[in-house]
């Protein structure tokens, strides 16, 4: 039985919410082909994550949200980016920003969903634009590239930027959340991979005005007075573990086609024994999954255990978020490792288009290209802080050192 918040709104547990998850994948399945060729997800599927409740999974309680841990969303977003990668991807970043609204004033919450609940954002975090301080907030310019989603978006987007001082050093790097009327979207996304996320560029049409309440920064971590324990959390790691559970799915989905397909299939050439009997096959599977299985349980333990602080209203330390951050980059690495290495064995079938598994791949090739998946700078900066070295600032919520 579910509890009540505020607005009579009921809140299902994490389990039910994963359940209703693997009982889209069936159909997710059926219309993933259909989902490249129009280059987005179709507003049906956005509806079907909105009558599931997924939207409000991190969304604040004082606006109609279930106000839930990351944990219950990677968990959903893992379930649906088996059936439909793009599906998968476009959920993770509509639905990861509600949390984005708990670590901001209030104002911005009420001013989103005081009419509608279920409006929607998108975002481009990369910090291409131009911001000018001004009394009252800030005169934000520019053009960004990949904002997932952004059709169903009509609430706007949040947008980064860097900030200089008057003698032209970087003080800060911040997101801004932007009016939908402010921008328009240019249709650019021809890809490789996650064809069907809508990622379209968007670009403020001359200058957009943002009031301070509706901006903040990345790189000063730090509590929030009187927010719940899931908004305590660190942006750069909660966002970057919904972007690597997306990927935990989409390989999870590979090895789900890759079983169906070896399971029934015969030896064509009568030199050993069928594919599923193949001990080499079967070792490739397993090593996969282990893979696969070991990335899910960093993501989320690496979320448990930061709750942990969060719960007891204290900052997670920053020698924890130098691990976890770590922890979590290297998701992509082991998902594209596990898909490629089953791939390789799902023979001359696997490489035309009309299979599915081509898709996972090119999926994985393509979100494994994002910026949360960088285990090789990362696996430096963890090395040299071990030994002693100072953290760079940006992801880790240190902020940029003082110029005289």
């Amino acid at each position: 039985m579910g509890v009540i918040v505020e607005k009579n709104i009921a809140v299902p547990g994490t389990e039910e919410l994963v359940q209703r998850a693997q009982a889209m994948i069936p159909w997710l399945r059926e219309q993933a082909e259909s989902v490249e060729e129009n280059r987005a997800v179709p507003p049906s599927t956005v509806e079907a994550f909105r009558q599931a409740g997924f939207f409000r999974i991190l969304q604040p309680a004082a606006w109609g949200g279930y106000e839930m841990n990351p944990e219950a969303f990677y968990r959903v977003v893992m379930e649906i980016g088996r059936g439909c990668p793009s599906s998968g991807w476009t959920l993770a970043i509509l639905g990861i920003h509600q949390w984005e609204f708990g670590k901001m004033d209030p104002r911005v919450g009420e001013e989103m969903w005081g009419k509608d609940q279920e409006v929607l954002v998108s975002s481009s975090y990369a910090p291409l634009g131009k911001a000018r301080k001004v009394e009252g907030g800030w005169m934000l310019s520019g053009k960004w590239p990949t904002s997932s989603g952004s059709e169903h978006a009509p609430g706007g987007a949040f947008l980064g930027a860097r900030v200089y001082d008057d003698s032209g050093n970087f003080r800060d790097l911040r997101s801004f959340l932007v009016n939908r009327e402010d921008y328009e979207l240019i249709d650019d996304w021809h890809v490789v991979g996650l064809c069907g996320t809508g990622s379209k560029s968007l670009k403020i049409k001359t200058e957009a005005f943002v009031p301070d309440h509706r901006s903040h920064s990345f790189l000063d971590y730090q509590l929030v007075p009187g927010a719940a324990a899931t908004y305590q959390l660190p942006f750069n790691q909660v966002f970057s573990g919904v972007i690597s559970s997306a990927l935990v799915g989409f390989a999870q989905g590979m090895a789900d086609l890759f079983i169906e397909h070896t399971r029934p299939k015969q030896n064509q050439f009568a030199l050993g024994p069928n594919p599923a009997k193949n001990p080499f096959i079967q070792e490739k599977l397993g090593t996969a999954m282990l893979q696969i299985r070991s990335a899910r349980a960093r993501i989320l333990q690496c979320t448990q255990e930061a709750s942990v602080y969060a719960r007891r209203g204290e900052l997670v330390p920053l020698e924890v978020r130098v691990q976890q951050f770590l922890d979590v980059q290297a998701t992509g690495k082991d998902c594209f490792g596990a898909g490629h290495m089953l791939f390789k064995k799902s023979g001359a079938r696997g490489i035309f288009l009309n299979t599915p598994m081509q898709r996972q791949l090119r999926s994985l090739l393509a979100g494994c290209n994002h910026i949360t998946q960088n285990e090789d700078d990362f696996s430096a900066v963890l090395g040299a802080y071990l030994l002693g070295e100072p953290v760079p600032p940006g992801v880790f919520g240190v902020p940029a050192p003082a110029r005289a």
